[in-house]
């Protein structure tokens, strides 16, 4: 009886599927296409709706928790993408490549040497960066999250829409650990070299560290714990590639030119993004600029273009905090000199959880003056 009133569910189950869920989605994919799909409007940037110029506005300082202007971030962006790509071809010389970086681009997108043949080694090739980096935190962290991490591929459900990395924090309670989740769909498109920049940033020392110690604050509200500025943890995971070098990595030159690669990705956005919602650029103007400046895979930059289009102002946030906590490092070291301690600076950069730029410089500048005018020991 169990046994047939089992199959009497299940059998009841799937008509229930057919007839509702599979014809609801049928009704909706038929709405789409034929009503709804060609009355939208043949521009992609926010600056073609109505009070659009003030709408992305309003989105870049949401974002980036500034008062900037398109006009400064897209200036600021093609002034990091000229000298990124200084240093990119740099490392391309320095890697023994004779021809031109165009054609540098098209061997890294292509040859066979610099992609997994298939997922066990990719996630095992992730698992080697993070545990190489751990033991090297404590040069530059005085205090380290308790919450572990680990690496898992991304659900093939999920996959094919689905970023090339993205880290989920853990739980409140501390019982759920961190993750960094790499897709492992198409391994066609998950070259090597940009595996240490990608562990970098989603992990350690970028998102789970960052966010970790924040779950972890204590006598604080709990949205100080949870909430977040895109400036800031994205700036931080940003800030946090630079940091690869002091940690031993990015030896191989490749892997610096990835590292690179990553930086003028986000310095790329800076342009694209404003192009795009300020502008006036179309989705293929966006698509080439990305082309001719990283080494990324043609599938990432479409996927990444789509992405600015349909999310004005949030792919600012990460260059944008990033300078912002560089420029603070910078006058912390000239101001500091020999009292400059990294581990010190880290901390103190860390130790409120997620907060706007204007108010991370504030606190900053406090640290600074008063470490400057304290007796030295």
């Amino acid at each position: 009886n169990d046994i047939d009133n089992w199959m009497d569910i299940v059998e009841k189950g799937s008509d229930l599927i057919q007839t509702g869920i599979v014809t609801s989605y049928q009704n909706f994919h038929r709405f789409f296409v034929e009503e709804y799909l060609p009355k939208t409007r043949d521009e992609i940037g926010a600056s073609s709706l109505p009070d659009g110029e003030e709408y992305y506005q309003h989105m870049i300082r949401h974002h980036t928790t500034t008062r900037l202007t398109a006009e400064q971030i897209h200036n600021t962006g093609l002034e990091e993408v000229e000298r990124i790509h200084a240093e990119m071809v740099d490392v391309m010389k320095a890697s023994g490549w004779v021809g031109s970086f165009s054609d540098f681009l098209i061997f890294l997108r292509t040859d066979s040497q610099f992609y997994y043949d298939n997922e066990h080694d990719l996630l095992t090739g992730y698992r080697d960066i993070c545990k190489r980096a751990d033991p090297e935190l404590s040069k530059l962290f005085g205090t380290l999250p308790r919450t572990p991490y680990g690496v898992k591929p991304i659900p093939d459900y999920q996959a094919l829409s689905s970023p090339t990395a993205y880290y989920y924090g853990p739980s409140s309670d501390g019982e759920r650990p961190g993750y960094f989740w790499a897709n492992t769909y198409n391994l066609t498109v998950r070259p090597k070299y940009e595996m240490e920049v990608l562990a970098l940033h989603e992990a350690v020392p970028g998102h789970h560290l960052q966010i970790a110690l924040a779950n972890e604050l204590e006598n604080v509200p709990e949205f100080r714990k949870h909430s977040g500025y895109t400036a800031f943890v994205e700036g931080w995971a940003l800030y946090s590639e630079s940091l690869g070098e002091q940690m031993g990595m990015y030896e191989d030159p490749y892997s610096k030119f990835g590292q690179l690669t990553y930086e003028m990705w986000r310095a790329c956005r800076l342009v694209i993004d404003t192009g795009i919602h300020a502008m006036g650029w179309t989705r293929e103007q966006a698509i080439t600029y990305m082309a001719e400046n990283t080494a990324k895979t043609m599938y990432d930059i479409e996927v990444e273009i789509d992405r600015y289009i349909i999310w004005p102002g949030q792919a600012l946030a990460y260059k944008i905090g990033e300078l912002k906590i560089k420029e603070i490092r910078i006058k912390a070291e000239e101001v500091l000199g020999d009292r400059f301690d990294i581990r010190e600076f880290h901390d103190h950069i860390l130790k409120n959880g997620s907060i706007p730029l204007n108010l991370l410089e504030e606190i900053m500048m406090e640290y600074i003056h008063e470490k400057s005018n304290s007796p030295s020991v």
